[in-house]
């Protein structure tokens, strides 16, 4: 059953098929379980623990599917952490153009720095990645050097768990909403 939610997600999200949001959709239970797994691995990575001591909240997508051939497309559900407890349910939905094959799994941590950040999460009806505060994409060599003194910037990202064949998970086009999950 999972499978088939991953491929209708992936075929949904690449513009290749129209797929009812119900098909795809994981059960809060799911969506808390693997939103605290993923923040408990992040917790172990000295590079990651510094934001996480720091941010005043954590919206995390614990499993992204991004995939397509020439026109491609992203899913994922996360929720948003605040003083280590779920207080709401995003969904990140993103589509891509250009010179891509491939399908690949991953997941992504954004850190909000502060409460302005957060705030305009909250305040729209969607974000784009783009708009409003500054988001940070951090590899490995740049959290390397993160510390309390050296984050200035509003909002960082991480990405973690990547596997399949395509090279990076983009932001690029990227738009965040709030939804309600199926108990």
């Amino acid at each position: 059953m999972r499978r088939r939610r991953e491929i209708a997600g992936l075929l949904a999200g690449a513009g290749l098929a129209a797929v009812p949001a119900a098909a795809r959709a994981d059960t809060k239970a799911e969506i808390d379980a693997g939103v605290m797994a993923a923040l408990e691995r992040l917790r172990r990575l000295p590079n990651a623990e510094p934001l996480l001591r720091v941010s005043v909240a954590q919206l995390v997508f614990p499993r992204i599917l991004s995939g397509g051939f020439i026109v491609g497309g992203q899913y994922g559900e996360g929720a948003l952490v605040r003083n280590g407890a779920i207080e709401s349910y995003y969904q990140i939905r993103g589509l891509s153009v250009g010179l891509l094959a491939g399908a690949q799994t991953g997941g992504l941590a954004m850190m909000f720095m502060n409460e302005n950040a957060l705030a305009t999460l909250r305040r729209n009806d969607g974000w784009q990645v783009g708009t409003g505060p500054s988001v940070v994409a951090l590899d490995m060599g740049l959290q390397a050097n993160a510390s309390s003194t050296t984050l200035t910037e509003a909002v960082y990202a991480i990405s973690f768990n990547q596997q399949g064949l395509m090279a990076s998970l983009s932001l690029d086009g990227t738009r965040i909403t709030a939804f309600t999950p199926n108990s």
